[in-house]
């Protein structure tokens, strides 16, 4: 299958859902254009704050975007490309799209507050509070996981003396000096265009044109050489302070801009895409199984795999959290929700086709390990073609445009979600109806409710989880991220059942979002070997075992390198055998449970004897001595129950 037909035919088929379904939706829901929204009604320059459609999309699908719509088809893509195909267009029309466009609409008819009050009005305080805290908690991941993916495009690599390798830091220095100007350039933007009234279109122009200005500067000027821990504290004061000022100076302008990155990405894909057309190296449907596993860790089975590993490409639970926190305060009128929370969706499902084609492109060399991370895949990929369009000069520059774009999706994504964050806990301490500026709102909680503790607070819990590494963070962040799209999806079906509206197209959504968490899947394990044989003949004896192991298990066992729940040791005799050992991680061992309250000690029973006589007087009523001769004399003494010691001795 050609690259280019499947891209076309796929925006094509999400262009239509756009009209035909999008369009139902709005009908169904009731969009009232001449209603007031909260961002008129609640200004306060802060986070209430109207925008102008474009710059409201912008600032939506960059939030939304982040790496979610390149990391995963490209790691799903084990499973072939039918696979991901069809669950990112049948996704992200029928799941995402609803479930993005309901939580807004929901918001927007709630006074632009999160889906927690939704659930509260809907469903009961309880409730809310239970969604808040699991909201909250899978925001604090996707601080963890985002501010490590841009602390990796940002730092540097050191050789064994601990000198910075300057030639292979050239590209992370160069990616981040870019964002950083990029920030700068956002702030003069959003001055001029919010506070001296420079016309939108002039201003954008300009603004176009100092993107490429600095993308040239830091092409040709990156003297910033800094290590990952340090660009994870930096992260960590920049989310501090950019998530606690004014809409208007950083988030609108940043995000607006950035759009235009993502404008020029699409349409140099699309470019590359078209005009290189490779046939798809990569197979149509590779099993029910994940057997190509390219960086040494299977996804195991396809089910609930697939729909786990592709979020923001089809549905994505932290969409609701954008669209019911940041968007839906800035939304200008309800017309224009529609396009861009449905719209929004579906065109980060176009870049979900567009790093499937990304892969596809470069598959020899993913499923041998060789180029595994996602965003170098999609940028070596899409270079790649433009360079066979193009010539082999635009490989460089493109590939610098590609990594930029994704680490400014990441640090806009950071923002947002940290800011997300603060609004839920400050939701969190606020009795119903009540606001933070309200004077019932005294002593502790309006102190844990202080913009700048509550965002203080969540900095501190997401860098500290973001410094133990993003492989840890992200398994976790799926697994949660798509639960939480099935719980907004059930509170935005309640809240328009309770308000009369047509709820039924959220029923097998739901339904299915929830079925992921129910089914178990294959165990992992993971061998390791202790012997004479060297590395060479020790990663091939290991790499054969496991292979046996899962197919004699039948893939109901698969070799991981992380995450394992079984650890099988083996281990050469002097005598030349093999004596196997394992161990189960997922089997609680409650033996010894007792020895928790217990006193252990190796003793001789006379002694014991003399113990419990003396003991006696201290111990709890009607305690008793538990295995005076256990082991080679160990005692135990028992804290709840004891009896005398003489008939024992």
């Amino acid at each position: 299958m050609n690259a280019a037909v499947i891209l076309i035919v796929g925006i094509v088929i999400l262009a239509l859902g756009y009209v035909f379904y999008g369009g139902w939706l709005s009908k169904q829901w009731g969009i009232d254009p001449s209603r007031t929204t909260p961002a008129h009604e609640l200004e306060d320059g802060m986070d209430y704050c109207p925008a102008k459609a474009p710059v409201l999309m912008g600032h939506h699908f960059s939030s939304i975007a982040g790496a979610g719509p390149i990391n995963g088809p490209i790691q799903a893509a084990v499973f072939g490309w039918v696979p991901v195909l069809l669950w990112v267009l049948i996704g992200g029309i029928f799941f995402g799209g609803v479930h993005d466009f309901g939580a807004l609409f929901a918001s927007v008819r709630n006074d632009g507050q999160s889906i927690g009050t939704v659930v509260e009005s809907s469903i009961g305080k309880k409730a809310k509070r239970l969604f808040l805290i699991f909201s909250y908690l899978t925001l604090i991941l996707v601080v963890a996981a985002f501010a490590s993916i841009v602390a990796n495009t940002f730092k540097a690599t050191y050789l064994e003396s601990g000198a910075v390798d300057v030639a292979k830091s050239a590209a992370n220095a160069t990616t981040a000096i870019i964002s950083l100007l990029f920030i700068v350039l956002a702030i003069f933007f959003g001055f001029f265009v919010y506070r001296r009234n420079a016309p939108l279109g002039v201003s954008t122009l300009i603004g176009v044109v100092a993107i490429a200005v600095i993308m040239w500067l830091g092409i040709k000027w990156h003297p910033i050489y800094l290590s990952y821990q340090t660009w994870m504290i930096i992260c960590g004061i920049y989310i501090l302070v950019a998530s606690v000022t004014p809409v208007w100076i950083l988030l609108q302008p940043r995000d607006y801009l950035s759009s235009f990155l993502l404008y020029a990405m699409m349409l140099l894909a699309l470019i590359g895409v078209v005009g290189a057309h490779p046939s798809l190296d990569m197979p149509a449907f590779t099993g029910f199984v994940d057997t190509v596993a390219p960086t040494g860790s299977s996804l195991g089975y396809m089910f609930p795999a697939l729909f786990v590993t592709i979020a923001c490409g089809a549905i994505s639970g932290f969409h609701s959290l954008v669209g019911s926190g940041t968007t839906a305060k800035q939304l200008n009128n309800e017309k224009d929700a529609q396009p861009i929370a449905y719209g929004g969706m579906l065109i980060e499902c176009v870049l979900a086709l567009v790093s499937l084609c990304a892969v596809a492109y470069v598959w020899e060399r993913y499923k041998t390990g060789e180029v595994v991370t996602p965003t170098v895949v999609f940028a070596t990929g899409l270079s790649e073609m433009l360079g066979k369009v193009f010539g082999a000069g635009a490989v460089n520059v493109t590939y610098t445009l590609m990594v930029l774009a994704v680490s400014v999706f990441c640090l806009t994504s950071l923002d947002t979600a940290t800011r997300l964050a603060r609004y839920m806990f400050q939701e969190f301490w606020l009795k119903p109806g009540e606001k933070v500026s309200d004077p019932t709102v005294t002593g502790a909680r309006k102190v844990l409710c202080n913009p700048y503790v509550s965002t203080a607070i969540t900095v501190v819990l997401g860098i500290a989880l973001g410094m133990t590494g993003y492989a840890k963070i992200w398994p976790l962040f799926g697994a949660a991220n798509q639960l939480l799209a099935g719980l907004g999806l059930l509170a935005v079906a309640a809240w328009l059942g309770k308000m009369g509206r047509n709820n039924k197209m959220f029923i097998f959504p739901m339904i299915f979002m929830q079925s992921l968490h129910e089914e178990k899947g294959a165990f992992l394990f993971r061998i390791e070997y202790k012997g004479s044989l060297d590395e060479r003949k020790k990663s091939e004896f290991v790499k054969k075992t496991a292979s046996l192991l899962e197919e004699k298990s039948e893939r109901m066992l698969i070799n991981s390198i992380s995450d394992y729940e079984i650890e099988i040791r083996i281990v050469e005799s002097k005598k030349g055998g093999y004596l196997p050992f394992l161990r189960l991680y997922t089997m609680e061992d409650e033996r010894f449970v007792y020895r928790k309250e217990s006193i252990a000690a190796s003793i001789a029973p006379v002694n014991a004897a003399l113990i419990m006589q003396i003991a006696g007087d201290y111990l709890k009523e009607n305690a008793q001595v538990l295995d005076p001769f256990c082991g080679v004399g160990t005692m135990l003494i028992e804290r709840k129950y004891f009896r005398s010691a003489d008939p024992l001795y």
